[in-house]
């Protein structure tokens, strides 16, 4: 559904991106991780047909994005991680302007509007002004947007960029839906456990290269050696804590107000003789496990030595 073939674009001397290769099948969601440059939005501009890569090829939905840019835009939808909207219009207004423009006959918009604004929870503001809305409510809107001609793929670019943590689970429960109607999405974003929650596949990038790519478990820092941990206990927090400290395998040794999260570099047998010493401390543990933010792990270790 999408596909890069030694995708690469250059600025002068600034290589922004470097020979790209990805397959995103049909119905999967696809996570885009990396930092601010890494390169995530040069590749979502040059598959919306926004930007022309300097070396490669782009294929979305069997086309090509420099031969057959017209049919590509058909295909998706595409969110940047920044929108305008006209602040002078309705949502309804809104809407109905982009569905003329996708040549949606004037005779099915509103019935195409009213559920497009159901899928978004918006059906309440369709006569409210668009910059009378908040920025959650706006992203929203322009998720409605983009699927007003009903795309195959959405390409969404830090969808999540910038909500509050409830507009946040809105978003992500909308995401799911569209999900479950077989949309292809491929999504960026720096919020790394709502990435793990939604994605059958991720994709790691760092200074313009694709260091990891494939299904989580595929990626994960457990076949690298190395696991995000959580220790909670009820007594004894200060044992538990030098118990931590002066273990070796146990790196980024961090204490929070619910336990002891670090970085792991042993394996089963070695967990096992880190939890007895544990408790041969005293300490009265409640919880010895992987941390739920392991996929912030798998970035942490995967992209370790990168940027040197």
């Amino acid at each position: 559904m999408i596909e890069t073939i030694h995708l690469s674009k250059r600025y002068g001397s600034l290589r922004a991106l470097s020979d790209l290769n990805l397959r995103i099948e049909q119905g999967k969601v696809f996570g885009f991780i990396g930092p601010n440059g890494a390169g995530k939005t040069t590749t979502m501009q040059i598959l919306s047909t926004l930007l022309e890569p300097s070396e490669g090829q782009a294929f979305v939905c069997g086309y090509d994005v420099m031969k057959e840019p017209a049919d590509v835009r058909q295909s998706i939808g595409y969110m940047p991680d920044f929108f305008g909207v006209y602040d002078n219009l309705t949502v309804r207004e809104y809407l109905d302007f982009y569905a003329g423009a996708y040549k949606i006959p004037a005779n099915k918009r509103n019935a195409l509007i009213a559920d497009l604004l159901e899928l978004v929870n918006l059906s309440n503001k369709v006569d409210a002004y668009v910059d009378s809305l908040s920025r959650g409510m706006q992203q929203r809107l322009g998720l409605a947007r983009c699927l007003v001609h009903d795309p195959a793929v959405l390409i969404l670019d830090e969808p999540a960029s910038g909500l509050d943590p409830r507009a946040r689970i809105e978003l992500r429960e909308i995401l799911k839906q569209l999900r479950a109607m077989g949309k292809t999405i491929l999504i960026s974003s720096h919020i790394l456990p709502e990435l793990a929650e939604l994605c059958d596949e991720i994709g790691v990038i760092e200074q313009g290269r694709l260091i990891a790519c494939g299904a989580l478990d595929d990626v994960s820092v457990r076949a690298r050696g190395i696991t995000l941990m959580l220790v909670r206990t009820l007594t004894n927090r200060h044992q538990a804590g030098h118990v931590l400290s002066q273990c070796p395998l146990v790196k980024d040794l961090e204490e929070q107000e619910d336990g002891f999260r670090f970085r792991f570099v042993g394996g089963e047998a070695e967990k096992a003789q880190l939890l007895q010493e544990l408790v041969n401390a005293g300490a009265t543990v409640t919880y010895f496990g992987e941390s739920s933010e392991n996929l912030e792990a798998v970035f942490l270790a995967i992209t370790e030595g990168v940027g040197g």
